[in-house]
């Protein structure tokens, strides 16, 4: 009898650490999962920042859980690995101790740092031409977003130099991770790629010293580069006595969840599209080419396989809206406080969860919501348009406009902006006419659906839709342990739980609210400008 092979991932996300335990067999079988949360700082002037510590801490306190829980001895745990939000800030020192807070990837104060770098000179959209062109070259893309870790590192150089001169790798949030693990300073490529100082062209594959040059970044804190199914080492006594592992169990490279997410998702062949809500979202389909559009700011990225790339566009808002709205808008009116026991909790609950009931509570809504429009820009935005300054709004809202119909407005805002993310794709990559959804958001069926009306594809979901990141880490452990083959093989373990046909009667309606819809922002870039500018 084959021993049973157990795999230990962590999804590491804005506001908590989800802990999964995998027993691999045909297919990934998740045994138990746990959750510990985190602060977030948003600061006044627009930075947002975390304490590495609380992320560590985290993998501590549901890594022993779950064993707790399982009674599983730790020695049956043959690999672990990561799935984490990308394109943080972790400056450390030599013992791998932060210097500072941890730079979120919605840290948006380098506004200085990016004109100063790249402002000068004949510009084409905003951006130097040369270092555009070069940046596109070498690495498929360019850091054009205030929000890029290239700005964040510039801004500590100037603004803190006394912490700068402690700086000894640059490492990005799984990365702090994987070295308080091993000891060990390692960046996965997807990761490497976000810097945009990778270089991403064939048979190159590692950091570009002309771009550091240019950009005058200190190469010397750039870590080894590895791939996302690579062993990176064992864990070390100390990381295991604090996690409750055992010493020596191996620890993989994982990703970033923009890649991972893909993975868990099973979409990972040449064409297939997914797209993912969960605190923020994205629209990506995987290809072979190196792709960019400039002017929609989407780009083909390094993805967790070797020579295929994921046409990428990020909505930096997604679930965060429906965060919102169940807490500034819903609660009151269809009496959540009052009725919370009774929905979420004892022998008589219904639903498993304070979304859920908002979604059934507006499931008989009219599709369209009467023609009132909300943009979910809440923190800025960055595809198809760059603008920290954007903001949500209600738009048509009039007297009979109810709460009920501007929670379902939300949730087709949200919807809206993947659909215009997903046409732009398709301008220079072909997307499939299956869309596998994925993320938190993706439980709820009545989302499911929407989705498939306002963009006209057939939606697929799997199997716990809200693991996907967790499932792509252990699927690499497990590719990386030898016990699968390939990304084929890696497909077919993950299956089409349910799907959705559009509602060819919608169509219409839809189409109308889309077009105003996409018109929105450049009716008020100018007022969210006067509104909202962090410097004049």
């Amino acid at each position: 009898m084959n021993p049973e092979i157990y795999i230990l991932s962590y999804d590491v996300g804005t506001t908590g650490v989800k802990t999964c335990l995998f027993l691999l067999k045909d297919r990934l079988e998740l045994v138990q999962a746990a959750l510990s949360e985190y602060p977030i700082q948003l600061l006044e002037n627009g930075g947002a920042e975390q304490n590495p510590q609380d992320w560590w801490e985290a993998l501590q306190s549901t890594t022993r859980e779950i064993l707790k829980e399982t009674g599983l001895s730790p020695e049956k745990i043959l690999g672990i690995s990561f799935c984490s939000q990308m394109q943080g800030l972790v400056l450390v020192d030599s013992d791998f101790k932060p210097v500072r807070p941890a730079m979120s990837y919605m840290d948006a104060r380098a506004t200085e740092e990016i004109k100063s770098g790249l402002g000068h000179g004949f510009k084409i959209e905003g951006i130097n031409a040369i270092k555009l062109m070069l940046s596109l070259w070498i690495t498929g893309a360019v850091a054009g977003s205030v929000k890029d870790p290239i700005w964040k590192y510039k801004w500590v150089e100037k603004n803190e130099p006394d912490h700068f001169s402690k700086v000894r790798w640059w490492l990005d949030v799984k990365e702090f991770l994987i070295a308080k693990c091993t000891n060990q300073a390692v960046m996965t490529r997807d990761t490497a790629f976000t810097t945009f100082l990778y270089d991403s062209r064939e048979k190159k594959g590692n950091w570009s010293r002309l771009l550091a040059k240019v950009f005058k970044i200190n190469s010397e804190h750039l870590p080894r580069i590895i791939n996302s199914s690579d062993k990176v080492g064992d864990l070390t006594k100390e990381a295991a006595l604090f996690l409750g592992l055992s010493e020596g169990t191996a620890v993989f490279g994982g990703g970033g969840d923009a890649s991972l997410i893909g993975v868990g998702a099973g979409a990972v062949l040449e064409g297939d599209t997914h797209i993912y809500a969960g605190t923020s979202g994205w629209v990506s389909t995987v290809t072979k080419q190196r792709k960019v559009d400039i002017d929609a700011r989407i780009a083909s990225i390094v993805g967790a396989r070797s020579g295929f790339y994921n046409y990428f566009g990020e909505q930096e808002t997604s679930g965060k809206c429906l965060q919102w709205v169940r807490d500034h808008l819903a609660l009151d009116e269809i009496d959540l406080y009052l009725e919370k026991k009774k929905i979420t909790d004892g022998p008589d609950a219904v639903y498993e969860s304070l979304f859920e009931y908002m979604f059934d509570s507006i499931k008989d809504t009219e599709p369209g919501s009467e023609g009132v429009i909300f943009t979910p820009w809440l923190h800025g935005n960055r595809c198809p348009f760059e603008d920290p300054n954007a903001r949500g709004m209600f738009f048509n809202i009039s007297l009979n406009t109810g709460k009920r119909l501007l929670i379902r407005s939300v949730v087709e805002g949200i919807l809206f902006h993947k659909r215009w993310i997903l046409e732009l794709s398709d301008k220079k990559v072909n997307s499939s006419p299956s869309i596998r959804f994925v993320g938190g958001v993706a439980r709820s069926s009545f989302v499911c659906q929407t989705l498939a009306d306002i963009t006209g594809r057939k939606v697929e979901r799997i199997l716990q839709p809200e693991n996907v990141g967790a499932m792509g880490a252990a699927a690499l452990v497990a590719l990386g342990l030898g016990k699968i083959r390939d990304f084929e093989e890696l497909k077919q373990m993950i299956p089409i739980k349910d799907e959705w046909i559009p509602d060819p009667k919608l169509k219409n309606r839809y189409d109308k609210n889309f077009i105003v819809f996409k018109k929105l922002y450049k009716s008020n870039r100018k007022h969210f400008s006067e509104l909202n500018k962090l410097i004049d």
